[in-house]
């Protein structure tokens, strides 16, 4: 089953005289449990893709479904109500609330989202353990180190249990260990819950673990590249 389905969608951008395609018609099926990433060189409109699934910004050309429903035609609150319900979000720089521990950050979401106690405690630390971190549950962001932090973030993209969840470099502030650390958790995750995820990436660990990768050029899904092309 497609969770998203894009149909010749472009963005533009236009300062003054100058226009931007940051995407060029491009067209995306993604089914449910996808293990995916979007590779490609600096300025190929793999952010700008990862940001129109993620309803965060429009296109300006064609469609797109996110869980069958057409996402160019919501307003900004309904956008805002399909995330909250169905994407989960992993940030380079983990965006974890400073003042809250690791419980309270993973426990935020479902707080937004109106779930009783009792369900918030079980999901809560079931996501704790399932990331290793369930010994951690006081700590603060700043009495974690950076792998354990990207961790609390897993567990928290996880918590309402979304159709997918969209990292965008995910791995860029981790060390080697940490991050390959990081993507056995999220493939493991993936497999046991059976969300989607869908990664931007520069970095080759995370595109040995995708089952698919799709790259981008000039804001265009291409023909397959070579790894130094991707990376480049």
């Amino acid at each position: 089953m497609a969770i998203i389905e894009l149909s010749n969608t472009s963005k533009r951008y236009r300062i003054g005289e100058i226009e931007t395609r940051a995407l060029d018609d491009v067209s995306l099926r993604v089914e449910a449990g996808e293990f995916m990433a979007l590779v490609g060189p600096s300025g190929s409109g793999k952010t700008t893709l990862l940001q129109i699934i993620g309803c965060l910004d429009k296109p300006t050309g064609g469609t797109v479904l996110i869980n069958g429903r057409d996402v160019t035609r919501l307003s900004a609150n309904g956008r805002a109500d399909l995330r909250r319900e169905v994407i989960g979000f992993i940030f380079q720089f983990f965006a974890l609330v400073p003042v809250l521990n690791a419980y309270e950050n993973v426990e935020l979401p479902l707080l937004l989202n109106g779930v009783g106690a009792k369900e918030r405690h079980t999901r809560t630390m079931e996501l704790l353990d399932a990331v290793g971190l369930a010994d951690r549950v006081h700590h603060r962001p700043d009495q974690l180190s950076g792998g354990q932090q990207q961790r609390v973030a897993i567990a928290r993209a996880l918590a309402p249990r979304p159709l997918m969840v969209l990292a965008d470099e995910p791995t860029a502030n981790l060390d080697t260990a940490n991050g390959e650390q990081a993507m056995e958790i999220m493939q493991r995750l993936n497999r046991q819950t059976g969300t989607a995820f869908i990664f931007a990436t520069h970095d080759p660990r995370v595109m040995a673990f995708a089952q698919r990768t799709i790259q981008l050029v000039d804001g265009r899904i291409v023909a397959p590249v070579s790894l130094d092309m991707a990376l480049a």
